[in-house]
Formats: C-alpha cells, sequence, structure tokens
C-alpha cells in the first residue's frame, strides 16, 4: 500500500524487486497482448449520491475506568429478510469527493493533524502545526474497531461507543520532504532540519482514539483517556524466537529485548482475544547504508540480508532522517557498521533487523508495551488473518509479503484454541501463548489446483544446507524469512497485499495486487505467469504502456486435511481485476462488467455480520478513468468455477499454455461498486460495529500526486479533500476516516 503503481514509467523505492533467487514457476503461459482502453465505455448506473457534510469534534472529557475483559463476538448470518448488495453500483468518477449509494451517508470523523486530547490546538493544516505525537498520524491505513460499553469497559456488543486502532502508514513526499507537513513545503535537501524530521517520524505509527455515536451522528472524542498514539520512538519488546538474539543487538537495545517504534504500518488483523495487531511493510527505504558498508562487515553474511532486503551498500534514504543531527534518535536510520564491537552492540548496523514484523498491543490499555511477534517472520508485512478459531484446535494466521515476487506464508500456533481466551483478562499474556510458539510455513503452488504448506524451520533439509545464506537457528529463519522462503522454493507472487478469512467456510482470500515483472518472453530481471499469476499482458493509460499484470487478481484457498495446522491446499483466482472493455479471453476473464470493473485490489476484508467480501484498491493503471474504489462481493467457493487454459505465441514462435482457475464469474447481484474516493487517494481500513449499521473506511493520501512546487497554490493542488467537503482548515489536502451509515438505519451493504 501506498505506492504508486510501478507500472507507467518509474518504480517505487517501496517496491523495489529484492528477490533474485531461482525459484521454478509452474507454467510459462501467455502472449503479451495489447489491451487498449475503448473510447466507448459502458454506461454508468444511475442513482449514486456524493455526500459529504462534516461531523462536528466531541470534546467531552473522560474519566473511564479500568477496561474488563470482552466477551466473545457473535458471528450472525445474515437475516432472512435482507438482501445482500441490495443497493444500486456507484459509478466509475474523476471528481475530487466520496461517493457512495443512494441511501447513504459518508461523514468525516478522524483526519491527520486531529488533536488527542484538550490541550493540544486545533489543527491549522497550514504546516505550522507541532505536537504530532499527540495528534492523529498521516496516511490512515489498516483500522480495527473495538467496543466500549456506556461506563467505558471493554465489550464486542457495543454499537456506538469504541475505539479505532488506526495504522498511519507513511507521509505525501515528492523528494525527501514531507511538503504538505511544513510551512514552505520543507528541505529538500541533505541534511534535513531536526524540525522537519521531527515532525515526519510524529506521524508514523498506529492512533487509538475514541469514537462515538449521538443520534445519527458519529465523531471522535478528543479528550478520553483512551486515546493514544505509538511512532518510531516508542519502546517496543522483542517477543517470540528472536527475543535476545545477536542479529537483533543495537546500542539503543544491547540485550536485544527491544526495539525503538513502529514503522510504515499498513494492514492490521483483530486477534480472538481481542487485540489488535498492526504490519509493518515497507520500512527499509526509511534507512541509509554507506558504500563502503560491504567492505567494512567484511564478507559478514549480513550483506546477503541486507540485499535480500533492499539495502545494498550505497543505499540512500526516503527522507534522510539520517541527517537531521548527532542524536541517537536520528543515527538510528543509518544502518552502516562504524562500530568495533563484534555484535553490532555499539552502533544501528543491526536496527533494521527490528523491522518488519507483525506488532500487538492492547487498544484498551495504553499502558501496557506492544510486543513484535518475531514467530511471525519478517518481510513486508500487510494485514494478519485469523482462521476461524475452533476449540482443541491450533490457531492460524495467514500473511502476505507486499513486494513484486515475494510470498505467501502461514504461522500456525503450538498451542490449541481455548474457548477461555476470548474472555482472557490478559491480552497481551494470551498473546504470548499463540503466537510465541509455532511453525512458520510458506506457500508453493502447483500448476494443477494444489499447493503445499512448506515449514521454515532447520529441520528442513533445504534450508540447513542453503548456500546463499547460513542459516543459525529458528530466531535467524524469523529474522529473515524471505530467504529460507527462497531456499525452499516457495512461489513468487505478484505482491500479496491482504488477506482475509471467510467467516462462513473458512477459505482464504489474498489480493495480488499488479506485477509489472511478468512477461511471456522474460528477461533476466523478469518472470514467466505461472497458473497462480496467470497474466502478461500490456494495458494503454492514455499513451504510456503497462506491461506484466497491471489489474492484479484476488487469489482463494481452501485447506486440505488438518484445518488451520494443513500442510496442502486447494486454490482458484477468486477475481481478476481488469476494465470491462478488455479482452474477455486474456485479460477480462472474471468477465465484469462496468459496474464492476477495478484494478490493483489491496484493501479486503469479509464482514463477519454480513458475510460480505470487501475489495479495496490502490492503483495506478485504471486512474486516467476513475478514483480507487471499494466494491462489495458475495463469496463462493473454492472451485465454483472452471478450469481454463491461456494458449498464446511466444514471439519466437510456438504456443505456451498455461492452465488456470477461475471462479464463478460474478452477476450483478454477487459483485458491484460501492464506493469510490477522491482524487489520488487510495482506499484501505475497513471495521463495523458488531450491529453491521456503521463502517468505517479510511481514505488515504488524498492528492498524493500534488507537485511541491504548487504547494502556494491550493487550486493546483490535485485535491482539497476533506476540506472541501466542509471538515477542518486549510485546503490542504488531508487523509482521514470517514463512517458511513445507511439512511434507513440497516445493515451496511443490505
Amino acid at each position: 500500500m501506498n505506492k504508486p503503481n510501478d507500472l507507467v514509467s518509474s518504480i517505487d523505492p517501496d517496491d523495489i524487486d529484492c528477490n533474485d533467487s531461482p525459484n521454478e514457476h509452474f507454467n510459462t503461459v501467455l502472449n503479451a497482448r495489447l489491451s487498449r482502453r475503448s473510447l466507448l465505455r459502458g454506461g454508468m448506473a444511475s442513482a449514486a449520491t456524493a455526500i459529504f457534510g462534516a461531523v462536528g469534534l466531541s470534546a467531552c472529557s473522560s474519566d473511564d475506568p479500568a477496561p474488563v475483559a470482552p466477551t466473545p463476538t457473535p458471528t450472525p448470518p445474515p437475516v432472512a429478510a435482507e438482501k445482500l448488495l441490495a443497493f444500486t453500483a456507484v459509478p466509475k468518477s474523476l471528481a475530487d469527493m466520496v461517493t457512495v449509494p443512494a441511501g447513504y451517508t459518508a461523514s468525516v470523523i478522524y483526519a491527520l493533524g486531529d488533536p488527542l486530547n484538550g490541550t493540544t490546538p486545533a489543527y491549522k493544516n497550514d504546516g505550522t502545526d507541532n505536537n504530532f505525537d499527540t495528534r492523529a498520524g498521516d496516511h490512515h491505513d489498516g483500522m480495527e474497531f473495538y467496543g466500549l460499553s456506556a461506563s467505558g469497559t471493554a465489550t464486542t456488543t457495543s454499537s456506538d461507543r469504541g475505539l479505532l486502532a488506526v495504522n498511519h502508514e507513511a507521509t505525501t513526499d515528492a523528494k525527501l520532504s514531507s511538503f504538505f507537513l511544513h510551512a514552505n513545503g520543507g528541505v529538500t535537501t541533505l541534511p534535513r532540519p531536526a524540525s522537519e524530521v521531527d515532525k515526519e517520524v510524529a506521524i508514523h505509527g498506529v492512533s487509538v482514539v475514541e469514537v462515538k455515536k449521538t443520534g445519527a451522528a458519529w465523531a471522535y472524542v478528543k479528550e478520553s483517556s483512551f486515546n493514544h498514539r505509538i511512532t518510531p520512538l516508542t519502546d517496543i519488546e522483542l517477543s517470540g524466537p528472536a527475543r535476545g538474539n545477536a542479529l537483533l543487538k543495537t546500542k539503543y537495545s544491547p540485550t536485544a529485548t527491544k526495539t525503538r517504534g513502529t514503522l510504515n504500518n499498513c494492514g492490521t488483523g483483530k486477534s480472538p482475544w481481542g487485540s489488535f495487531l498492526t504490519g509493518e511493510e515497507n520500512w527499509s527505504g526509511y534507512f541509509v547504508r554507506g558504500a563502503a558498508d560491504d567492505a567494512a562487515r567484511a564478507g559478514d553474511k549480513s550483506i546477503a540480508s541486507l540485499k535480500r532486503y533492499g539495502r545494498t551498500q550505497g543505499s540512500t534514504s526516503r527522507h534522510g532522517w539520517e541527517s537531521a543531527g548527532t542524536d541517537d534518535k536520528y543515527a538510528r536510520w543509518d544502518i552502516s557498521k562504524k562500530g568495533a564491537s563484534a555484535d553490532g552492540s555499539d552502533d544501528y548496523r543491526n536496527e533494521m533487523n527490528g523491522m518488519g514484523y507483525i506488532v500487538e498491543m492492547d487498544p484498551y490499555d495504553k499502558s501496557r508495551p506492544a510486543k513484535k511477534r518475531t514467530a511471525l517472520g519478517r518481510y513486508a508485512h500487510e494485514s494478519a488473518a485469523f482462521g476461524n478459531p475452533v476449540v482443541g484446535q491450533q490457531l492460524a494466521v495467514y500473511m502476505g509479503d507486499d513486494s513484486r515476487n515475494e510470498y505467501i506464508y502461514k504461522f500456525v500456533s503450538s498451542a490449541v484454541w481455548a474457548a477461555a481466551d476470548a474472555t482472557a483478562s490478559d491480552r497481551m499474556a494470551t498473546g504470548d501463548k499463540y503466537l510465541d510458539s509455532g511453525k512458520l510455513y510458506v506457500a508453493k503452488i502447483n500448476a494443477d489446483g494444489t499447493g503445499q504448506w512448506i515449514e521454515l524451520a532447520m529441520s528442513n533439509a533445504a534450508i540447513a544446507a542453503y548456500s546463499a545464506y547460513k542459516f543459525a537457528d529458528q530466531a535467524d529463519i524469523a529474522v529473515n524469512a524471505r530467504l529460507a522462503a527462497d531456499a525452499v522454493g516457495a512461489t513468487k507472487m505478484d505482491r500479496p497485499e491482504w488477506c482475509s478469512v471467510n467467516p462462513a467456510n473458512g477459505e482464504i482470500y489474498y489480493s495480488l495486487t499488479n506485477n509489472s515483472n511478468r512477461a511471456v518472453d522474460p528477461t533476466s530481471s523478469q518472470l514467466a505467469p505461472d497458473s497462480s499469476n496467470p497474466r502478461a499482458y500490456t494495458d494503454m493509460k492514455g499513451t504510456s504502456a503497462q506491461t506484466g499484470n497491471p489489474n492484479g487478481h484476488i487469489l482463494r484457498m481452501k485447506e486440505g486435511a488438518g484445518a488451520s495446522a494443513a500442510t496442502s491446499f486447494t486454490w482458484d483466482v477468486y477475481l481478476f481485476g481488469a476494465e470491462a472493455g478488455a479482452n474477455g479471453g486474456f485479460v477480462n476473464l472474471s468477465n465484469l462488467t462496468a459496474d464492476q470493473d477495478f484494478s490493483s485490489p489491496d484493501g479486503l476484508a469479509f464482514s463477519p455480520y454480513t458475510g460480505i467480501c470487501w475489495i479495496q484498491t490502490d492503483d495506478g493503471a485504471y486512474t486516467d478513468v476513475t478514483n480507487c474504489m471499494m466494491l462489495a462481493a458475495v463469496p463462493g467457493t473454492v472451485g465454483d468455477g472452471a478450469k481454463v487454459t491461456l494458449n498464446h505465441p511466444k514471439t519466437a514462435g510456438g504456443t505456451l499454455a498455461v492452465d488456470t482457475y477461475v471462479g464463478k464469474k460474478p452477476t450483478a447481484e454477487t459483485l458491484k461498486r460501492f464506493l469510490v474516493g477522491p482524487a489520488g487517494s487510495e482506499i484501505t481500513g475497513i471495521c463495523e460495529t458488531p450491529d453491521g449499521k456503521s463502517m468505517f473506511i479510511n481514505i488515504q493520501h488524498p492528492g498524493e500526486n500534488t507537485a511541491q512546487a504548487n504547494l502556494a497554490d491550493p487550486s493546483k493542488y490535485t485535491s482539497q479533500w476533506p476540506s472541501n467537503a466542509g471538515y477542518g482548515a486549510g485546503k490542504r489536502p488531508r487523509s482521514a476516516t470517514i463512517v458511513i451509515t445507511k439512511n434507513d438505519g440497516g445493515r451496511i451493504g443490505t
């Protein structure tokens, strides 16, 4: 997430392909095929409302008592009288507004800079604001809802008061500076001023904010005692196999038991015991590494690890935070070997090894330190989706590594699920039980519609004997999970983003957002299509050719014998992203219509209350036609479609073929567009109240393609949202959380 589509002209530095392993793919198929945008677009659906009035900020105080443990969340089936997707599809749009169906209302409730206490001043939005550690951060991303009773205790049944745990992934930047944060756009050369860097660091991380419904209107509670921030400077404990390991020793934590902060937080997860999980995604680009660091490390195996995670020697950093001064909080961003110690306890050569994990926190109790769960592996984490818990069975956590040609992972707990843990009084201790001990697996996907989960452990001979990197123990495997997955020949995927589990049947859905490195006649840096990533074609955005798999797809998996602990699965492709007018035999394999077509699926979540599958996009391939969007889908099951063989001639002659498995094609009753966002935004983060009647969505980086040179002229901003919808001061665009309700009081999506 938070990356422009890499398919037009340049590669975002956060999306560099670091996987040069020779892992095989199961088929080479598909010749590159031109898919031009049709000059005649399909008719747009009628009667959609573009709404957006501001909601006033609440400023009530709170001295709430300590929370108690929640009760289990019920998963009610859809009410028989309700019809799912009973709304008119929203048309594609390039308007700088949020559009939802007729009969729905959307309102902004929490935006970048909003104060989280009564002493922090209101946000001016002119670049003069400070105190960002007590304000909403930037680039709102994954998000979860945690209910509060009227007395301020934790509950899973409250639908009019709760906490939102919100990821703040990154910040809008052109060259080094996060220019919307600074009065005159900030300094775009090195060294960066400490005052600017301190702002930029603080807007990253996580916020927890109370929200409350009064009458029909939601607002955030500015002075709630629950409100707090976690930033890249917050102490976070290390747990699991890598705790105390030499790979994590730094000047800040010579014992390798803690690290400083969390960074680039993207997707989320909500544990069965009521904690919040956040994934650290594109963190490597924030670090700088000296041009002579390989020699300084004298052939140490850390060089192979750094290269695999995107930091070759001479790599520069995204914001230049390391240049802001000699203070330790700036020095940490330089991961060059500078000290004389053998273990790194006198410098920050190992600092990057402390990033790239699933982080667990208790949203109700800000006194409890967050923990990085190293057993789940280190990579560019998106969301963490739990399999449906069953008493007496192990828990599974499904995850993806969001970079081109990376892998799909699963963690299976050693402990079996106990019903009493759903109401455990100590949520972090319960996390210790289920997330610190278990087995980490990576997916290998076969061309016949099956696949295997391969354990990443020293007992696996391929890992123990891997010549490219000498693993020492399970901690080494956890820290260098990408290298371990390389060793066992995992299947390279088209950027695995969010994943979600269908509560009705336990099937797992992965959004594979796009991949510019697929080609029928691949060069040394490209991959041929395979069964689970079967398309390689050319799509035109204006006069620019986009090659590979520009529009992405959604993979669906069904566990084999053993349920969550299964080591085999079957799969198919639930949906292929495509424009409606694209070739139906090679690109638009799901037969999408103008009310359904989409590109670059990213956010993905099932409603536990209606069973609807919500699909959100982070796109750059189709944005000449429409802003990013959210769709609602009624899911089927793995195998409900058909096997399809794609045949195309190769450039040098001959035919390549690939078998892939396409889910049942959607109808107008099973897939339709629900929302289109403002210009330049990504649609992300989704959660609901337990009654299914209020939905919270995040609008990330509206106007992100504004040129820094145009900062002084708001008329040249590519977006002025949400100020143009009546929310807040100034005209600079802001990431924000919105709430959607149905005007008749019904459940969202019905």
